[in-house]
């Protein structure tokens, strides 16, 4: 037999017999059809480029295969390296530049993944399969797109938040701060410019002293009443104070930041807050540390910080009063409401209140409530806390937080500070339990700074010390110790406290409207216990 030309030309025009059934979907039946897409679809989902090299643009699959196999590599190498040197990794995750790079990357990831599941898509060719299937594997399509290309840009978009919230907050690039005798030691203040005040005051002071290697932290807080405290020896302020800030009842330390940003605001040159300059200053010369750089906290803002946090949880000893509005004699209306003692979770109103409120208590009271609420906060700080709510956490930071720590460090710190959750956090307070309630008025810087030596050093738990042992509860010199009272006098006791009414916010209230501040002061005497929640 033999062919014609003609034959032979038609022969060479016919299609080839489809044979692979990955490229070819039509030589396929349709329960191979289905199961060809969903292989591409998981292809393409672990492999990006690999359903292009053996079922469509060879081309673009080996530009996409060699993306995705950088991409592992340099994952494994961030990987190992945050195993290896977790504070030099967050270092560079928080520079500006390299955050900068990362986000432009992973928008750049985030288109092509979402090109490669739409060609992808194109590959499969939905008009093949089943009816019922035609419009489930677009759907799972558009699914995948938005987990995958979806979370890298906002993963990228999380990033451009906290870049631009250090940004805000932190100072510039600058010298690296370096430990002192092997510790960090920063101030903390919350600052509050009401209007019924002069400038901003820093009522809560707090320095945070950390072990350079290990994170363990010891909170030290300082009275806003404080008097006569003394500046670092390398101060500016000693030319104007040389024997300590004693110009009288004015120079409280809670008053020093205002008087530094109005009056001497020159002796501290090129830096952006002169007041916290020196409140680092005082600190330090208080204390007898050095004090490396500080974190200012607008109290007015703070509540937006807790409510980004979705609250904070403490275990409360006692009522709180959540001051009403001052009055021309200094005082206060009644409470416009109460927090009570117990497990709560505070919304950041309520936090901030927790923190500030002083009313018919010492301000050592409110001094440990503070403590409280920070260590609260940091407890909660974990990385699922602060992953899910970070954008509105880096938000809230950069309207209330101002601070002069280097952003190149902001890594190591951070490291630290996930170091510091592995230990208790020591506190010691210049004042009640810790020492005579006279102490902050008369201070005895010798006996304080030995006993910063000793807390930092582990030598003494931070409330219990015969140098700190506060004088009412000490016996008059002379006199004989109380006896316990006699079984009658305690049953007539018991009587009368079971008379007593219950306290609830109710009866608090009704005490304040009537004015019974000798009651009041008994009943909140507590309120300064607290613990993390």
């Amino acid at each position: 037999m033999s062919f014609s030309s003609a034959d032979t030309t038609k022969a060479s025009n016919r299609p080839p017999v489809l044979t692979n059934p990955v490229r070819y979907p039509q030589s396929a039946n349709a329960p191979m059809r289905t199961k060809r897409a969903v292989l591409l679809l998981i292809m393409s989902l672990f492999i990006p480029g690999s359903v292009q090299t053996v079922a469509g643009n060879r081309r673009l699959g080996r530009i996409a295969l060699r993306v995705t196999f950088t991409v592992w590599a340099l994952l494994i190498l961030a990987l190992l390296f945050f195993l290896i040197n977790r504070g030099q990794f967050l270092n560079l995750l928080t520079n500006q530049l390299i955050s900068l790079l990362l986000i432009g990357a992973l928008i750049v990831l985030a288109v092509g993944w979402a090109f490669i599941f739409i060609d992808t898509l194109r590959i499969i060719r939905p008009v093949l399969l089943a009816p019922g299937l035609r419009a489930v594997i677009p759907a799972a399509v558009v699914v995948l797109m938005v987990v995958t290309s979806g979370g890298l840009g906002y993963t990228a978009w999380l990033i451009n938040s906290g870049r631009n919230a250090i940004g805000n907050i932190f100072g510039a690039n600058g010298p690296d701060m370096t430990p002192v005798d092997g510790r960090y030691n920063f101030l903390v203040m919350g600052g509050d410019a009401g209007a019924d005040r002069s400038g901003r005051r820093p009522d809560s002071i707090i320095v945070l002293s950390i072990d350079a290697n290990t994170g363990k932290t010891v909170t030290i807080s300082i009275p806003r009443n404080l008097e006569n405290a003394q500046f670092s020896a390398d101060s500016p302020m000693r030319k104007i104070y040389p024997d300590g800030y004693n110009c009288g009842d004015n120079c409280i330390i809670n008053f020093l930041y205002t008087e530094v940003t109005d009056k001497y605001a020159d002796l501290y040159p090129g830096k952006q807050d002169p007041g916290a300059q020196a409140m680092m200053d005082a600190a330090g010369g208080t204390l007898g540390l050095t004090i490396q750089g500080y974190v200012l906290i607008d109290m007015g803002g703070f509540s937006q910080l807790v409510d980004a946090l979705g609250g904070v949880k403490i275990n409360a000893g006692g009522w709180v009063p959540i001051s009403g509005a001052a009055t021309a004699d200094g005082g206060h209306l009644p409470p416009e409401g109460w927090i009570a003692p117990g497990e709560q979770t505070l919304n950041g109103q309520q936090a901030l209140w927790y923190a500030r409120s002083r009313e018919w208590v010492t301000d050592y009271a409110r001094s440990q409530r503070q403590q409280c609420i920070q260590a609260a906060i940091l407890k909660q700080m974990d990385p699922a806390t602060v992953l899910t709510k970070f954008d509105a956490i880096a938000n809230a930071g950069a309207k209330v937080i101002e601070s002069d720590l280097p952003q190149q460090q902001l890594g190591s710190f951070l490291d630290l500070a996930i170091k510091a959750k592995s230990y208790p956090l020591a506190r010691l307070t210049v004042g009640p339990p810790d020492f005579d309630s006279s102490f902050p008025v008369s201070p005895d810087f010798t006996v304080l700074h030995q006993k910063v030596k000793d807390l930092i050093a582990d030598k003494t738990a931070p409330a219990t010390s015969k140098a700190t042992t506060s004088s009412a509860a000490k016996p008059a010199q002379g006199s004989t110790p109380a006896k316990a009272p006699a079984p009658a006098a305690q049953t007539q006791q018991q009587s009368s406290q079971s008379q007593a009414p219950a306290v609830t916010k109710d009866y608090l209230q009704q005490l304040a409207v009537n004015g019974n501040t000798t009651e009041l002061t008994s009943l909140l005497a507590n309120n300064g216990k607290c613990t993390p929640g």
